[in-house]
């Protein structure tokens, strides 16, 4: 159970469930700016007279600067502290978020979403962070899997509520719902007490900050797990960029019940980390990791014979990689800031910013121009399992040194 004694850095107004609930809204942002507007990409292009690729350049546009964001405010949060990141950060999100809601045309809409995507990188480097500032040992690695399982009700229930909004407003208004809901966060982030003392911060200039990422990519260890997990991100956001052309064209279902396949395989997505807390104590890391691929090379194998037959079996073959991408997830952040004593924001940065760019690729190997967008899907799983469980053969053959495993 997690109590104020959990917490290393008390929080006088938040307290330790505070702290928890902040941390999990702030990761909610990112699956809520992708998903509540999936269900309209299709209403964009019309009005913007834009191609498929221009549209999903929303989205890859924003997934990648979102990686650039966590980049440059985890290292700065190092030396200036976790508070004033957190507070621009949430400021910049929530200034875009209004822009993009009055954008005239798809390039301004792809702009005003990389400045979204920049605040949005603010939010979760520092989040990160706070969880290896305020929490340890297993309650650090239960609080990790909790954050995860809430921020995947976010793309659970994101593409319902904005395919009902659909029926009232035009895309626009899913922009006004995260100008509002960037709004609360600002003000519920002012009771948030600053987790990193002057003591420990980053004594270098500011330019020097940056140099921390090198500092801790240079950890082999950390970079090789790193690697191997965040390749699991890429399928994974692979048929988030697809799913609405799947479920709506392939498949020719109405917005409305799209929203609800969408909603069906996020709620698994809550399986994972719950899976994850079960499991820890139980099977060793390593019996866990095989776990992960095991199930994954399932996923691809089911895209590629029997997804194309119905919306439901496209459902069922595409699970496992929800899941375990998902159970994954914290699993390895765990595994990743035990090996970092210090620069703990360089190092969330690289975390995230790295499973970013993984999923950033996914999206654009998913919109490409696949006979089949199902088939495309099961052939980017399938080869992105076969790296991991050769970058993790890697690590084990090679006698990496990594904490934990």
């Amino acid at each position: 159970m997690l109590t104020e004694n959990a917490s290393k850095i008390q929080q006088k107004y938040l307290g330790a469930k505070g702290l928890i609930v902040l941390i999990a809204v702030m990761n909610m942002f990112v699956p809520l700016s992708i998903d509540l507007y999936l269900p309209a990409l299709p209403t964009i292009g019309i009005e913007f007279a834009a191609t498929p690729l221009m549209v999903n350049l929303t989205l890859v546009s924003f997934f990648f600067f979102f990686a650039v964001g966590i980049l440059l405010f985890g290292p700065v949060s190092d030396k200036y502290g976790r508070r004033k990141i957190l507070l621009l950060g949430i400021v910049l999100y929530t200034l875009a978020s209004g822009l993009c809601a009055a954008a005239g045309s798809i390039y301004s809409l792809i702009a005003y979403r990389i400045v979204q995507a920049l605040g949005a990188g603010g939010m979760v480097a520092v989040s990160m962070a706070v969880v290896k500032d305020a929490f340890y040992g297993t309650t650090k690695n239960r609080v990790l899997a909790l954050v995860q399982a809430m921020a995947v009700i976010a793309p659970m229930v994101a593409p319902v509520i904005g395919a009902f909004l659909l029926q009232f407003v035009s895309w626009r208004g899913t922009f006004v719902v995260l100008i509002a809901a960037g709004a609360v966060n600002l003000a519920a982030s002012f009771f948030f007490e600053e987790t990193l003392p002057e003591s420990e911060r980053y004594k270098g200039s500011f330019w020097s900050t940056f140099g921390r990422l090198a500092v801790v990519g240079k950890n082999v260890g950390f970079t090789g797990v790193l690697t191997v997990f965040s390749l699991l991100a890429a399928p994974y956001m692979a048929y988030v960029a697809v799913s609405s052309y799947v479920y709506v064209q392939y498949f020719g279902l109405s917005e409305q019940v799209y929203s609800y396949f969408f909603a069906a395989n996020s709620f698994f997505a809550v399986v994972g980390p719950f899976l994850y807390m079960k499991l820890i104590g139980i099977v060793s890391p390593r019996q866990f990791t095989y776990g992960c691929f095991f199930f994954t090379v399932v996923a691809a194998a089911a895209l590629l014979t029997v997804g194309s037959i119905s919306p439901w079996w496209f459902l069922i073959a595409f699970l496992p990689v929800t899941i375990m991408e998902s159970a994954a997830r914290p699993f390895s952040t765990a595994i990743l800031l035990d090996q970092q004593k210090t620069d703990i924001g360089s190092a969330s940065s690289l975390i995230n910013a790295v499973n970013t760019v993984f999923g950033s690729l996914g999206m654009m190997l998913g919109a490409l121009n696949w006979s089949n967008f199902i088939e495309g899907l099961g052939i980017i799983t399938a080869v992105c399992v076969t790296l991991a469980i050769a970058g993790w053969l890697g690590l084990l053959h090679f006698k990496i040194r990594v904490e934990g495993l």
